[in-house]
């Protein structure tokens, strides 16, 4: 069994799906969160300058997408064909687009401008995005957003609303669909217990 290393500041941001899918697979790895003042010294020995990366058997994988999707092949938990392999990419890209959103409202400096893309975000972004992945699992009809089985589609997908909820709980009181796939990833067995031990962060 290879020997996996993930490492990444002591938040969720990019390297909470990885964590997800270990969690999903009920798989052993070294979860190496690092305080932020120790980044700078580590920075230049990481392949691309940037964090997440995962260490596997020496091997150091930098991308936190690319990283997420190679853990969901080693566990499969990435669709069981190469349609359903396509179909758990495609989500997981949408959930980017939906992420680029909010991260542009977080690291806008001007206030003004700040305000105007939030509202634009909570008011148009959101309400597009929560229909359209209601609607992939209405189409799919098995409570999954990909195949009949749990995949890393469902976790992306739970881990990209995260932080929405926390703003605003109620925010999928009309989409059935999607509250109902949150508490289908939360009674993972592996995911069950991820979340009752993972520290407490902002983001």
């Amino acid at each position: 069994m290879p020997f996996y290393k993930l490492t990444y500041f002591n938040i969720r941001g990019r390297a909470e799906l990885t964590r997800l899918t270990f969690a999903a697979a009920e798989a052993e790895y070294e979860d190496d969160r690092i305080k932020r003042d120790d980044w700078p010294a580590m920075k230049e020995n990481t392949p691309q300058g940037q964090l997440p990366t995962l260490t596997v058997d020496g091997v150091v994988l930098p991308q936190s997408l690319a990283i997420a999707r190679f853990v969901a092949r080693e566990f499969g938990l990435d669709g069981k064909t190469n349609i359903e392999k396509a179909q758990t990419d495609v989500v997981i890209q949408t959930t980017e687009d939906l992420r680029s959103g909010w991260v542009g409202v977080f690291r806008e400096k001007d206030e003004t401008r700040k305000a105007e893309l939030e509202k634009a975000f909570h008011e148009e972004t959101v309400p597009k995005f929560l229909k359209l992945f209601e609607g992939i699992l209405k189409t799919n009809g098995t409570g999954y957003f990909v195949g009949n089985t749990l995949t890393i589609a469902d976790l992306a997908v739970y881990d990209v609303f995260e932080i929405l909820i926390q703003k605003k709980e109620d925010i999928l009181s009309e989409f059935p669909l999607l509250a109902k796939s949150r508490k289908t990833v939360e009674s993972a067995p592996g995911v069950q217990k991820y979340l009752s031990e993972r520290p407490k962060t902002d983001f």
